[in-house]
C-alpha cells in the first residue's frame, strides 16, 4: 500500500510539473497591415511586454506564455476573420488581445469568438455599436466607446471659441459612430455642423470630398478617419486648395504619422486620444522606451493592459479556460483590491494565487464600466511649431 501510495504520489508530481511547463497562448490580433501601422507598432510590443513580464516573475502559476499575431489590416473584415480562426483553431490560443478597428472586431467577435467560446480584449475598438453587441460576456475593451469621445472632442472644439465645424468620416463602423456620436454632442452644446460627409479609404484624390466640404463650409474641419488612409489624403487635399487650415483629429489620427507629414502646415490644429494622466502613464512611458516602444503612442498603453487582465483573470480563476476566466475579469479590473501599476503583475499574480483580490490600474487608468468597456479619459493634443504637444487631459 505504501509502495502504491508513493508511485501515486510521483505520477502526481510528473502531471503537475507538465501542467506548470504547457505553453499558454494569447493572440494578439492587430493591424500590422493597413491605415493604423504606425499604432499597431507601438501596441503590438506593449502586449508582448506584459507576457514578458509576467513570464519573467515566475508567479504565474498555469504555464508559459507566449503571444501568436495575426493581421486584420484593420479594416479587412475578411483577413480579420480569418486570422482569428487561426490563432483559435490551430494555435489554440486561450484569449486575444484585439481587434483593433471596430468594423473587424465586431466581424470576429460575432464569427469567430463568440462560436469558439473565446475572450476578446480590444485595446481600441471604440465603436459604441459595440457597448451593446452580443458577447455572451466574452467581449471586453480597455478603451472607451465613442459615445463618450463625441462629447470631449464636442467640448475641445467649443472652449477653443469655435462654433462651426464640417465632418468628414471613414465609412465604417468607426468613423460613422463616432461622426454621429460628436455631431449629436455638438449640437447639443450650441454648435452647427454645416455637413457630415463619408469618404472612401484608398483614393488617390479626395478632391471631390473637400469641394463638397468647402462649399458646406465651417471653422474647423473634423476628420474621423485613419491618418494611413483617408484621413491623410482629406488633410493633404484640404491644405492644397486652401479649403481648411485647421483641422480636429480623433483618435484614429493622433500619431507620429501626421506630425511627420505636416508639421508646420497644420498648426493651430488640435484633437484628442483616450490616454491617462496618472502614475502609471509614466511608469509605462519608461518601460516603453526601456523596451524599444514609445509607450505614449496612442493605444500603447491599453494593449499591455488587455494582455494583463487575460493574464490575471486566468490566474483568479485558476484555468485557461476562456469559458470560465471571463467571469473574473471584471474583477481583476475594478475594486475592490490592491492597486496594481504597470511592472506589478508579478506582485499581482502573487496575491491571486494567495487568494487575494487585486484593482488592476495599468497603464491607462483601468476601470470598466458597462460590464466591459474602460470609462476613458482622453489626453488632448494641439500643434505648435510643426509639433504636437499636449495640453492636459480631459
Amino acid at each position: 500500500m505504501k509502495k502504491s501510495l508513493l508511485a501515486g504520489t510521483a505520477a502526481a508530481l510528473v502531471l503537475a510539473g507538465a501542467a506548470a511547463a504547457q505553453e499558454v497562448k494569447i493572440g494578439v490580433l492587430l493591424g500590422f497591415t493597413g491605415p493604423i501601422e504606425s499604432l499597431v507598432a507601438h501596441m503590438g510590443p506593449a502586449a508582448d511586454l506584459a507576457v514578458a513580464e509576467a513570464n519573467a516573475s515566475g508567479a504565474f502559476k498555469l504555464g508559459t506564455l507566449s503571444t501568436v499575431r495575426g493581421d486584420t489590416g484593420c479594416i479587412d473584415s475578411p483577413l480579420a476573420v480569418a486570422a482569428a480562426e487561426r490563432l483559435i483553431t490551430a494555435e489554440r490560443v486561450v484569449g486575444i488581445v484585439g481587434g483593433d478597428c471596430s468594423g473587424v472586431t465586431g466581424a470576429v467577435l460575432q464569427n469567430v469568438a463568440r462560436p469558439n467560446g473565446v475572450v476578446m480584449v480590444s485595446p481600441s475598438a471604440t465603436s459604441p455599436a459595440l457597448t451593446t453587441a452580443e458577447s455572451d460576456g466574452l467581449f471586453f475593451r480597455t478603451a472607451p466607446s465613442d459615445a463618450r469621445q463625441g462629447v470631449v472632442m464636442a467640448e475641445n472644439i467649443l472652449d477653443r471659441g469655435f462654433k462651426v465645424a464640417a465632418v468628414t468620416y471613414t465609412n465604417n463602423d468607426y468613423g460613422k459612430g463616432l461622426a454621429d456620436s460628436f455631431e449629436a454632442a455638438f449640437r447639443e452644446r450650441g454648435g452647427t455642423v454645416t455637413i457630415n460627409a463619408a469618404h472612401e479609404d484608398g483614393k488617390g484624390d479626395y478632391s471631390a470630398e473637400i469641394g463638397a466640404l468647402a462649399a458646406a463650409g465651417g471653422e474647423v474641419l473634423v476628420v474621423a478617419g485613419y491618418i494611413g488612409q483617408g484621413g491623410g489624403g482629406i488633410i493633404r487635399a484640404a491644405l492644397d486648395t486652401g479649403a481648411f487650415d485647421i483641422f480636429v483629429f480623433p483618435d484614429g489620427m493622433v500619431s507620429q504619422e501626421l506630425e511627420d507629414n505636416f508639421g508646420p502646415e497644420i498648426n493651430g490644429s488640435f484633437g484628442q486620444n483616450p490616454a491617462s494622466a496618472g502614475e502609471g502613464a509614466q511608469l509605462f512611458a519608461a518601460m516603453g522606451t526601456a523596451n524599444g516602444f514609445d509607450g505614449t503612442s496612442a493605444f500603447a498603453a491599453e494593449a499591455y493592459d488587455a494582455a494583463a487582465l487575460i493574464i490575471l483573470a486566468m490566474q483568479a480563476a485558476g484555468t485557461t479556460d476562456p469559458k470560465v476566466w471571463k467571469d473574473k475579469v471584471l474583477e481583476v479590473a475594478n475594486a475592490p483590491g490592491e492597486r496594481i501599476l504597470p511592472g506589478e503583475l508579478g506582485k499581482a499574480l502573487e496575491i491571486l494565487a494567495a487568494g487575494g483580490q487585486v484593482d488592476y490600474d495599468g497603464a491607462s487608468g483601468v476601470e470598466l464600466v458597462n460590464g466591459r468597456e474602460a470609462g476613458g479619459s482622453y489626453r488632448e493634443i494641439e500643434f505648435v511649431d510643426g509639433k504636437m504637444q499636449i495640453v492636459r487631459f480631459r
